[in-house]
């Protein structure tokens, strides 16, 4: 068996994390290949590596000294491989990062310095071959990953490492300039390394014991997901819920490699296994409930619109020309609602607005702002009857007018659209009916 294992910045915050980490790692041979991010904080009120590296560059863009702050990095390096007792020295790596800022280095070389770094560090502290990232994930000139490129390198490269640490994060176009991914993008890497291996297991460790049901910071404690599917993650990763980034879902789906989120921290606690398909009975109806404020609906109406042909196109036209992604799109007989999200369609909304009336000749237009939309999503919908009934009554007993409904044809997902100010009750409400009471 082989594993692919991710370490997130929490893991990997100071030298008693890298320790944890170790323990980890040796406890099971199969894991083989590690990605590691960059030192995360140690404590509510440290910083990320990242953040520091982002904070140099923007001096020297402002022309601003910065050795200050490459030392304070230097320091938190040298501190983390003082605590493993490493014989190991980073002067030539910290020197090459200050002649390349003066050679006018770009943001993205900067910032993946973190990643690069720790997992120096990690090899030396693993007894692990050390290959830089920037020689097997390739991106295109455009900076869009060139994933087939990028599996073909890595298989090539690590058929000869059988043990090796590879960080996360970045890779290069072919001329060499680093290329970074999105922040959290180390999730990415290691979802790539596992799908170029066909690994039979990807582990990405983090500071969590899994995917929760709910958002910790709206529902206390909520209970931890054993069980989910691609497309229940990607349902909810889409509204917000966050543990692992969202792109590093589709590497392993298309060719079925599980993902199993851990605890660094809570290593015998069984997290999260994300799978393709599964014939486990959830623990409850739903999966899944998640949510994000800042959405405005645009609603339509027009007396026979049913019998309009192409009016909807025309409408959605109007989008597309002013380069808006429409969220959402429930409509009725002589009626459309165009859920969007706010930042994009606020400065662009008159210029809209009359491009829809010019198209389609609507007899009225309204606009609702501040809505917020929750997602109740659930492989155990389709099979349960009452479930949108148990929603609604949830909602009504909690006072919260639904201003919004749309269910997906699979039935896999329900998204209602609230006030923003009724957003988290919502979410609570829904949780409560749902997994406290099991109604």
């Amino acid at each position: 068996m082989v594993k692919v294992v991710k370490f997130g910045g929490s893991s990997l915050s100071s030298a008693e994390q890298f320790e944890k980490v170790g323990e980890i790692i040796r406890a099971e041979d199969s894991r083989r290949y590690v990605v590691p991010s960059a030192p995360g904080k140690r404590d509510s009120s440290d910083t990320k590596v990242t953040d520091l590296l982002l904070k140099i560059y923007k001096k020297m863009e402002a022309g601003r000294p910065y050795i200050k702050t490459l030392e304070q990095i230097r320091m938190r390096y040298a501190e983390i491989i003082r605590g493993l007792g490493l014989k190991l020295s980073l002067v030539k790596e910290f020197e090459r990062i200050r002649k390349d800022l003066e050679s006018g280095a770009g943001e993205m070389y900067v910032v993946s310095r973190g990643e690069y770094l720790n997992g120096r560090i990690m090899a030396a502290y693993l007894g692990y071959d050390f290959i830089d990232a920037a020689n097997v994930v390739r991106f295109n000139d455009d900076e869009t990953l060139d994933a087939e490129e990028t599996y073909r390198l890595l298989r090539e490269q690590l058929k000869a490492h059988e043990r090796a640490v590879i960080p996360g994060f970045y890779g290069s176009k072919k001329n060499g300039r680093v290329v970074t991914f999105s922040r959290g993008g180390s999730d990415i890497t290691g979802s790539l390394v596992a799908r170029a291996i066909r690994a039979d297991l990807y582990e990405n460790w983090t500071d969590v014991s899994g995917f929760m049901v709910a958002d910790p910071r709206i529902v206390p404690d909520p209970k931890v997901i054993h069980t989910i599917t691609y497309t229940e993650l990607r349902e909810l990763a889409y509204m917000g819920a966050s543990v692992m980034h969202e792109d590093a879902i589709f590497p392993v789906s298309q060719v079925g490699i599980p993902i199993n989120i851990r605890n660094t921290n809570e290593p015998e606690a069984e997290g999260t296994m994300i799978v393709e398909r599964t014939s486990r009975i959830p623990s409850y109806t739903i999966t899944g409930i998640a949510g994000m404020r800042g959405f405005v609906a645009l609603s339509l109406e027009k007396d026979k619109m049913n019998t309009a042909v192409g009016f909807c196109r025309k409408a959605l036209s109007a989008f597309e020309e002013y380069n808006i992604s429409v969220e959402h799109m429930p409509s009725g007989i002589d009626t459309m609602s165009v859920i969007v999200q706010q930042k994009d369609f606020a400065e662009k909304e008159q210029q809209v607005i009359a491009r829809i009336e010019e198209l389609c000749e609507p007899d009225h237009i309204d606009l609702e702002s501040n809505l917020a939309l929750v997602a109740v999503v659930g492989r155990g919908m389709k099979s349960t009857r009452g479930t949108a009934g148990r929603l609604f009554s949830a909602l009504a007993h909690a006072h919260i007018n639904v201003k919004m409904i749309d269910q997906g044809s699979s039935e896999l997902n329900i998204i209602i659209g609230v006030a923003s100010e009724d957003f988290e009750e919502a979410i609570r409400a829904i949780y409560e009916v749902f997994v406290e009471t099991q109604v």
